[in-house]
This record gives C-alpha cells, structure tokens and sequence, in this order.
C-alpha cells in the first residue's frame, strides 16, 4: 500500500488568480488542486445534470446530431446491438463530409470472440468512412509475458481496462460513469452531467483522448476472406511496444496536465470551476489519490476548527472502497453517508460462472467495512445525525451503476463540490483501469441545488443496512467467494 506522504505532491508557489472572491469553506482545497490539476472556469447556465437513462440516451443522440467538426467518444464498449446509435452516427457523418469521428474503446471487452463482438459492428463505418472514423483500443499493459499466455479469455479484463467515459461534440461534452449499450440507456442509473459552451474543457478531453490514442491499438478492416476475422488490430507506434508504454505514456500525459494547467491559472471569478483527474497506474497516473489525500485532509481540518462538520455524500455501484478511502472516511471525522447498489442491483447478478459470486463478494466488503465503521464507533446516530451511514439501492427491474462524491459544507446545506465520472473509487479503479474523472466546485445556488437534488434523487430507493442485514440468510457468503476474496480477487472488482 503506498504511503500517504508517497502521494502528497510537492505543492507549486501560490497561483496566479485573477480574484479574491474565493470558494468558501472550499477555499483552501480548491487553491491545492488548482496548484497542481487543470483548472476550467464554466458558467452554471451552461451545466445540467441528467436524471434518467433515457434522459442520457436522447441528449447523446442530440449531440451527435449537432456536430459540426468533430465527435469524440470514449467508453468501455459499445453494444453490438445498438441499432439506433450507429444509425444516428452514419447520418451525422454522411450529412457533414468535414465531420471526424474518433472512437476510444477498451481492446478485450470490444473483441470478445463471438458474433456479438462491439468491433464487428463498428467496420460499417470505418469502412464508408474512411480516414474520418478511427477506432482506437486500449488494451492495459499490466497483463504480458506468460500471465498473458495463459490466462483465458473474458478473464484477462481483470488485469484492467479502458474506462473512461467522455461524450463530445465540439465544444460540448457529456460526462459519465454510463457505457454504450442498452441498459445504460433504459434502466440502469448512472450520473451523467452534460456541459455546453465550454471549448476549454472540450479541448482537453479531446486532447486527453488523442494522447491515449498513441498508446492504443488501431481497428483496421480487412478485405473478406483475408483473415478469419474480418478485421486487424494494429499497432502503428514505432517508439515504443506496447508492453513497455507505462514510462512514454507517462511522460505525455504529465506534459497534458502541465500545458493546460500553464495555459488557465485558476480564476476564482468564476462561479464554478472543473479539474479533471486521471488515474491509471498501468500508466503511471495516480492524480484521483493524490486529490482525494488533499480533499480528507482538508475536510479533517474543517472538522476541528468549524462548528458545524462538513458532509459528504459518497456513491459506488460496485462498493470495494479503496483501502485508503476506508481509512480517509472513518478517521477524518467527517458525517458521510454512503450509497450502494444491493446484490439485487448489482449487474453481476444472475451471471454463470465465477462472475455470479460477485455480489456475494460485494456482501463480504461491505461487512468488513461495516465492521471497521462498528469498531471505531463511527456509525451513523440518528438522534445526533452525523457519523458514517451505509445504504443499499434497490428498485424492481433495474442496476445500479452510480458513482461519486458530493461535499457539502455541513448536513443541511447544498454540495458546494462532486467529483464524478468513471471511477468507481474501489481498489480496481486505483490500480488496474485506466480512468478520467472530474472535481466540479461551485458557488452558484442554481448548480449547488441542482446537486442537492441529485443526491436525494438517488438516496431515494435505498434502505439503511448494518450489522442484521448480514446476518439476513439470503446474505450468507459462500465459503468459495470467501476463498477467492482472500486469494486477492477483491482488487479486480
């Protein structure tokens, strides 16, 4: 486990602001992050959160709709079977010959064997379009060598992925934790927040994606007949192969945080402000630890000089709380109220093979957690109202697949600040994937209800659990799930 202090970034001279006019009880946390992370200014009107998956699914196909220049898309995959969205694509393309496309997906999950498999049904396009649509795939460097060789196929995803969700069109973005394929798009919740107007934001991501890019496969259609499969994926990087990319690809992304972060110092007239973060330690990228060190720290401070106690709300689909989170959570003193997906919400569930323990192991985390929580004396005291609160969703006929954290400067105010995006903020997303997410802080009422309203919406159809629930017989955990998580599988999930 890597030492807080092996984290702490050595902080930069005070920033350069154009303003006195700060973030309130924030203050000292944005000034930290915006001395080392890309700070953008935005304006609320221009910032909406969505609500539903199909709310999601019509503002993607409207954005698509909308391009002029330039659509850029990232996600873990895309369903073979979305009709609809490949459709949506082809008009855009054929409706504007100056219109490029560039697709980043993640390598195995996009060329699982079978007739199903997300690349066959992206040709069509790479076909009709050529030299406007790019396919680029990311296949994680961590597995090589003879793991490679022998572990199986589906398996492999476990030694990480490419899974950072960003939905472009020039100068817009919709950011998420939501992939591309059906469910996502009718019953399984997510967060997604949708930004207009802002060609800075939209600038990096792209520029984010296109450093990627160097580092990624490249889907090549072949001729038929040439190959067994109809298509090639082709590494066209000649500086570097791909098992030995972590020091190339962490040198360009360090210069991508650095030439942003020089071209906009923080502007703290701005009454909402956004950092990215990336986390990846196949590529050497540990920024959401670092950010998340700075946050507790601060909010511990916040603790003991305030009256009131800071709150946070804090939400994973798949609840594997990052060790140090663990620690973070329950030794800053802060109130936290913390939402998970109940093993009926779980998109495991039901799955053959050893995929279908994974909501049982999820039980056994939560437990160990909850156990930790017991024994500092941390739970949540409903007279007093504060401490650590931990509940499950559930609603009939859907998944759960939110994740973030929102801040709020005591329990009956508005998030003054989220972070979102593709981080499920659990062990596999601190080492194994390859993740793009986001530090929104506002002092707009407008934005911070927005939020406000966010949290309770979600909150909504969950129920409190604790030491009974594990205790319940439908939450007994099988001895083999208990082997597999002691073996290290809990790091994969």
């Amino acid at each position: 486990m890597i030492a807080a202090r092996a984290l702490a970034p050595k902080l930069k001279p005070p920033l350069r602001t154009r303003s006195a006019h700060g973030f309130a009880s924030l203050d000292p946390f944005v000034k930290d992050i915006a001395s080392v992370q890309p700070t953008f200014p935005l304006a609320s009107k221009n910032v909406k959160i969505l609500k539903e998956p199909t709310d999601f699914y019509a503002e993607l196909l409207n954005l698509i709709r909308r391009a002029r220049r330039r659509l850029f898309i990232s996600s873990l995959y895309i369903g073979h079977s979305e009709t609809e969205l490949f459709q949506t694509l082809n008009d855009a393309l054929n409706q504007n010959q100056t219109l490029t496309l560039d697709l980043h997906l993640d390598a195995l999950r996009s060329t699982r064997p079978g007739p199903d498999s997300p690349a066959l049904s992206l040709l069509p396009l790479i076909d009709k379009f050529p030299g406007r649509v790019k396919v680029h795939l990311f296949r994680s460097p961590t597995l090589r060598g003879l793991m490679k060789a022998v572990v199986p196929r589906r398996f492999d995803e476990g030694w990480g992925t490419w899974h950072a969700k960003v939905y472009g069109a020039d100068d817009e973005v919709i950011l998420s934790g939501a992939n591309l394929n059906e469910s996502y798009f009718t019953n399984r919740q997510d967060r997604y927040i949708h930004i207009e107007k802002q060609p800075q934001l939209a600038d990096y991501c792209f520029s984010f994606l296109q450093t990627c890019a160097a580092y990624s496969y490249k889907l090549k259609s072949l001729p038929p007949g040439s190959s067994s499969l109809p298509y090639d994926l082709i590494w066209d990087n000649h500086a570097v192969s791909h098992p030995r990319i972590l020091s190339a690809a962490q040198k360009d992304l360090n210069a991508l945080q650095a030439s942003f972060h020089k071209d906009h110092p923080l502007d703290e007239s701005a009454e909402t402000m956004i950092s990215p973060i990336i986390q990846s330690q196949p590529l050497g990228m540990r920024e959401e630890e670092r950010s998340f060190l700075h946050l507790f720290a601060h909010l511990k401070r916040q603790t003991i000089t305030r009256y009131e106690k800071p709150h946070m709300d804090l939400t994973s689909g798949y609840f594997g709380l990052h060790r140090p989170y663990q620690r973070f959570v329950i030794d800053s003193g802060i109130d936290c109220r913390i939402l998970v997906a109940s093993p009926e919400a779980n998109g495991f569930l039901g799955s053959k093979g050893l995929s279908g323990l994974i909501p049982e192991a999820y039980t056994l985390l939560e437990k160990r957690f909850w156990n930790k929580v017991l024994k500092a004396k941390r739970q949540w005291h409903t007279e007093a109202g504060g401490g650590i609160e931990l509940r499950e969703w559930r609603k009939d006929g859907w998944t759960y697949h939110a994740k973030g954290v929102w801040v709020s400067p005591s329990g009956h105010e508005p998030p003054l600040m989220t972070l979102f995006g593709s981080t499920n903020l659990n062990s596999r997303s601190a080492h194994l994937d390859t993740e793009l997410s986001f530090i929104l802080v506002t002092k707009s009422m407008f934005l911070r209800n927005q939020l406000a309203a966010e949290v309770k919406r979600l909150r909504i159809p969950s129920t409190r659990v604790g030491t009974k629930t594990w205790a319940q017989e439908d939450r007994r955990v099988r001895l083999l799930t208990r082997a597999l998580v002691g073996l290290g599988v809990q790091d994969m999930l």
